[in-house]
């Protein structure tokens, strides 16, 4: 179903350990969204064989997120793009400043009043591009696009995979997972199956 909306940016930063698999923190609202583009990069790879297409092999290898947004702040775009607020409050960029991998969430509205919600597990930002014009006649709004690199995860699921977006739709039976979405970030839950066992 086609989307008409788009709110509920946050951002959570990420830990990683000596293996570097990531812990993340509490979710954060980044900014009031205005926009997202995402797009997906793979890896093809196409075998041959009796003169004829054998295999084929489509995987992730990165995404791009593109994100509109009203205003960046001190406390995200350090968190984000590496920048530091001096003793003055002052948001200080250096030529040093690193970028921090960070995991990304947000919803969209669907036609019939539903959201469709989604976390991006790794994502790594550039500095946020500004647009900024003199008044003139009209008024024109000058607002802030920071552009990420999306990475799978370096921490597997219980199915063994490395992950780089949940997403779901709301429904009137996953209340609970709605409800939890911005508590912290959504961890991907797969039964194990236990045997039935016996033979004859």
């Amino acid at each position: 179903m086609a989307t008409i909306g788009l709110d509920k940016l946050y951002y959570a930063t990420i830990t990683e350990d000596q293996d570097g698999e990531e812990t993340y923190g509490t979710p954060v609202q980044l900014a009031k969204a205005i926009s997202a583009d995402l797009s997906v990069e793979l890896n093809e790879a196409t075998l041959y064989a009796d003169d004829g297409q054998a295999e084929a092999v489509k995987e992730f290898k990165s995404g791009t997120l593109s994100l509109g947004i009203d205003d960046i702040g001190s406390e995200a775009a350090a968190a984000l793009v590496g920048a530091v607020v001096d003793t003055n409050g002052v948001l200080v960029s250096g030529g040093e400043d690193a970028s921090k991998y960070v995991a990304i969430g947000f919803r969209a509205k669907k036609a019939n009043g539903k959201y469709r919600y989604y976390w991006l597990y790794r994502v790594l930002f550039g500095v946020p591009a500004t647009n900024l014009a003199t008044k003139g006649d009209s008024i024109t709004f000058s607002t802030p696009t920071i552009e990420g690199t999306i990475f799978r995860r370096n921490k597997t699921d219980g199915n063994n995979k490395h992950p780089w977006k949940a997403e779901v739709n709301e429904t009137g039976s996953n209340t609970a997972i709605i409800d939890a979405w911005y508590n912290s970030v959504y961890e991907p839950v797969f039964e194990t199956e236990i045997p039935t066992g016996g033979g004859e």
